[in-house]
């Protein structure tokens, strides 16, 4: 039976913005081999945009943290059983659950029992906390697709399919990237010092990080009058939320509001201080120095402290299987400490070069391509052998 005669129905879920990147290079991937193949579950405007008919809003699954999915738990359980209602009434022949692994997890086990093959792509952080979620994960699907080759490891013992693709950006991004063209495509001086604040993806995270990053901003200025900011913000959302903070900060500073463009922003500038993420792994690949900070709600960090089992929390320290990076979190994150990490990147050209070799090793190992790589699995977990 021809493509034409049978659609490959793929159901699909993603819960944030990096995730429905993954899934929207996935599909074109297998729509370039499959091109009758139907998509729909949950996702953002990139899936939609490459032909995924989304039951729900992305934006309700776009939640991180342990007391943040508890208050909103009954209407996440709601959406699940949704959703595997749905595909059990209209069985898929492949589910992916893209990342947001508590929420995925458990459906792609719901439906794996119903005799629907699952895959999930982007593996949970076992490597960090929680390392007992390998069995539930091996249970839960019949492909596990990993962005970072020392996530293999962690599965060796299982009865699992694992394939580690690379990452989508080692493939798109340049090996070097000219810091000169960025700063004219954003308009900024091309001398001057500039410093890139990531303050995070989410409203909650820009809630938490905008105050501490601009009184580390202000400590940086004093100390360097001709230092500029630039300030990609993920979403309306989250400019709002910066904005906010930055009236209530009411000292002046020279800072550059963007929307969007986080990878022109850190490409353009002398250093970087970001909110531990994936924003962390792009700064890496454009071979910019970075301070990697992260602070979550008490009841979180007193939960993630007893269940961390790594030393490293960022994607640099993890890949590079060493300290490269200097990682502040919770409450470490004064403007002194930011402030002085972010003031000995820009002085120091030359540990600027060392940190830019390391990424340059890392990022070759990361380029896979990525999207075909991973289309090659679900077509294969499927069965349809499509040159």
């Amino acid at each position: 039976m021809s493509d034409t005669d049978h659609p490959l129905h793929i159901g699909i879920v993603a819960g944030e913005s990096s995730g429905d990147a993954l899934g929207a290079g996935l599909m074109h991937a297998i729509l370039e081999r499959v091109p009758h193949a139907l998509f729909e579950g949950i996702g953002g405007p990139r899936m939609s945009d490459a032909g995924c008919f989304s039951l729900y809003p992305m934006e309700r699954l776009s939640v991180m943290g342990f007391t943040e999915v508890a208050a909103r738990l009954p209407a996440l359980l709601n959406m699940r059983r949704g959703l595997r209602g749905h595909f059990i009434r209209n069985p898929p022949d492949i589910f992916i659950g893209i990342d947001a692994p508590d929420f995925n997890l458990g459906l792609e086990r719901s439906l794996r029992r119903a005799g629907i093959r699952t895959l999930h792509y982007v593996s949970p952080s076992v490597w960090a906390w929680r390392r007992y979620r390998v069995r539930r994960i091996a249970r839960s699907c019949d492909c596990l697709l990993a962005l970072f080759p020392f996530e293999e490891d962690y599965y060796r013992d299982l009865p699992l399919e694992v394939r580690c693709v690379g990452h989508p950006l080692a493939d798109e991004l340049a090996d070097d990237i000219d810091p000169a063209t960025a700063r004219h495509h954003l308009g900024l001086p091309r001398e001057t010092p500039i410093v890139a604040l990531l303050p995070g993806s989410r409203r909650d995270e820009v809630r938490r990080h905008a105050g501490p990053f601009l009184r580390t901003a202000q400590w940086c200025w004093k100390l360097m009058p001709e230092m500029q900011f630039v300030v990609p913000l993920a979403n309306r959302e989250c400019r709002s939320e910066f904005e906010q903070e930055v009236k209530r900060h009411r000292e002046p500073l020279p800072l550059t509001l963007l929307n969007g463009r986080s990878l022109e922003a850190m490409a353009a500038s002398d250093a970087v201080l970001l909110a531990c993420g994936t924003a962390a792994l792009e700064c890496l690949l454009l071979k910019r120095p970075m301070v990697v900070a992260y602070r979550m709600s008490p009841l979180t960090y007193r939960i993630a402290r007893l269940l961390a089992n790594t030393r490293y929390y960022s994607l640099p320290n993890l890949l590079a299987g060493r300290p490269v990076v200097r990682e502040i979190i919770q409450h470490g994150l004064t403007e002194e400490r930011l402030g002085a990490e972010i003031m000995r990147l820009v002085k120091n050209p030359r540990l600027a070069a060392e940190l830019g070799a390391v990424f340059s090793a890392i990022h070759t190992s990361l380029r896979r391509d990525a999207n075909r790589a991973a289309a090659d699995a679900v077509l294969a977990t499927v069965g349809r052998n499509v040159a």
